[in-house]
């Protein structure tokens, strides 16, 4: 598969916003190359299984992929040591015993779509294969728990830090009321760039001292809108950002061709999407209703043939409030 052919990895959309871990969010967002076994141990078809299992007891591992003339050719498991052993036949070689039908997965792909592979095909490991198809790595659940362990220990490490130097935006500024104002451009059609307003914003936020939760409901509502301004528009449009210390609110603003039936546009399932955008896994009809769930306040003015205009709004709790954000300890 090229990889090059799919459109950028966007961040997550559920139903229940309020019920996604940053480890499902980074399911999406790593990709299968970041957590995997680069360089793996390789054996040919011509290996004796008796060299096989010499092999696998010294790096103490349960399968190899099987490769001839740099190509995959399949792989050889642990079960496929013991059925050769059992029958006194460890003389024989490997490719009397591998799986030749190999699943595997594309290095470029995010991670969740090898969780797929492995809840499908209940194998243990998955060779990785790059562009020309060539092997380039082996993924096995313990890779994919080690690689998300390694980013959220960074990022609790770097959590408190960052929130500390940007939560103090709004302290010791005299103002009847203060506002960050973010602003993003969205092209129509732009499939490539979906995702990338949304994802900014949430950076945003959570440097501001917004958090995890609050971060995610608002870059989900976002992502929704941007990914409609990017499906459905003629020119694209915008989405601006208000940042208050208890308030977010949220506008996004295009040009046409405008909704027709707005409250039809909220039910479940209902979509314009053209075949094409659908081809592509876009347009499945639950971004106004995944933007509803996540928000405290939602307002819709279109007309059609004119400009749509969105308006969501977001209420931070005291605990929450960006003012409020925990300081760092002072330093020794």
């Amino acid at each position: 598969m090229d990889s090059s052919a799919r459109p950028a990895a966007t961040p997550l959309t559920d139903d229940a916003a309020g019920q996604i871990t940053r480890a499902e969010e980074l399911a999406y967002e790593l990709t299968i190359a970041e957590v995997m076994t680069p360089e793996p141990r390789v054996v040919t078809p011509q290996t004796r299984m008796a060299d096989l299992l010499e092999t696998m007891r010294g790096a103490r591992i349960s399968g190899m992929p099987v490769v001839e003339a740099g190509q995959l050719a399949g792989v050889v498991s642990l079960e496929d040591l013991v059925r050769a052993m059992s029958v006194g036949d460890l003389m024989a070689r490997v490719d009397a015993y591998m799986t030749r039908d190999t699943v595997v997965v594309c290095a470029a792909d995010p991670v969740v779509e090898a969780l797929k592979t492995f809840t499908k095909s209940r194998v243990g490991r998955l060779p990785v294969v790059g562009p020309d198809g060539g092997l380039v790595g082996i993924l096995t659940k313990g890779d994919i728990t080690r690689g998300l362990l390694r980013v959220l220990q960074k990022e609790f490490q770097a959590e408190e830090v960052r929130r500390y130097r940007a939560s103090h935006l709004f302290e010791d500024i005299e103002s009847s009321r203060t506002s960050l104002i973010l602003r993003y451009n969205v092209q129509a059609h732009d499939f490539a760039a979906g995702g990338h307003a949304s994802s900014c914003l949430k950076r945003a936020l959570l440097r501001l001292g917004a958090s995890p939760l609050m971060a995610r409901r608002c870059a989900i509502a976002v992502y929704e809108a941007e990914m409609n301004l990017v499906i459905h528009t003629l020119a694209g449009g915008f989405i601006r950002a208000e940042v208050e210390p208890h308030r977010i609110l949220v506008k996004v603003v295009d040009d046409g061709p405008g909704i027709l039936d707005v409250e039809q546009a909220m039910q479940p399932g209902f979509s314009t999407a053209t075949a094409a955008v659908r081809e592509l896994g876009f347009g499945a009809g639950m971004g106004l209703p995944n933007i509803k769930r996540c928000v405290d306040k939602l307002s819709i003015k279109s007309a059609a043939g004119g400009s749509t205009k969105l308006e969501m709004v977001f209420y931070l709790p005291a605990s929450d409030s960006l003012r409020e954000a925990p300081r760092a300890p002072a330093e020794e």
